[in-house]
């Protein structure tokens, strides 16, 4: 079967971060919406959205407080008071349920991953990051050591140049007054 020139079959990055993109529609924050996926040899391994822990309340019925309290919180930081999973690290850890082994795979994320994530993901050997929006420590003094954490990455981090339908519901400083909180904060 050949390609439609009216569908071109996408790119394997596009193709990964657009599942990542729906992946991302189950995530419940009142911050960052994120999905996340770690390819190995081609394939799907694992995949992930960021909320609280299984069997808890979600975000949006008040399940964390930190996410329910945002205004009482430095973005980027608090995290060990958050009771909410990120996305990367909800892949990983299906990974790690299923017995699947991550070493060498990619990560695709809806945003890049946080100074938390980058260290589990160098733990778990994955070999480097595609990603959609940006997340800036907001330590500047700490910019540094953070950029540094993820040189150590093999393949390091790539952002995609993509069009994000939802970029205004997912991330949390595109948001405008009166747009509904559709959604764990990063």
């Amino acid at each position: 079967m050949s390609e439609s020139p009216a569908h071109p079959r996408p790119a394997w990055d596009e193709y990964y971060m657009r599942i990542a993109l729906a992946v991302r529609a189950r995530a419940n924050c009142h911050g960052n919406r994120v999905g996340a996926l770690l390819v190995k040899d081609d394939r799907i391994i694992a995949t992930g959205y960021n909320g609280t822990p299984a069997s808890m309340p979600n975000c949006l019925d008040g399940g964390c407080h930190r996410c329910s309290r945002r205004d009482h919180y430095v973005s980027g930081q608090a995290y060990d008071l958050c009771i909410c999973v990120h996305a990367e690290q909800n892949a990983l850890l299906s990974a790690a349920r299923f017995g699947i082994a991550t070493e060498s795979s990619l990560l695709y994320s809806t945003m890049r991953p946080c100074f938390g994530c980058t260290k589990e993901l160098l733990q778990a050997k994955v070999a480097g990051v595609c990603y959609l929006h940006e997340w800036v420590y907001p330590d500047p003094d700490m910019q540094s050591e953070y950029h540094r954490l993820q040189s150590f990455l093999p393949n390091g981090l790539r952002k995609l140049d993509m069009h994000d339908p939802e970029a205004e519901w997912a991330v949390s400083g595109r948001r405008s007054e009166g747009v509904p909180d559709r959604g764990v904060s990063r």
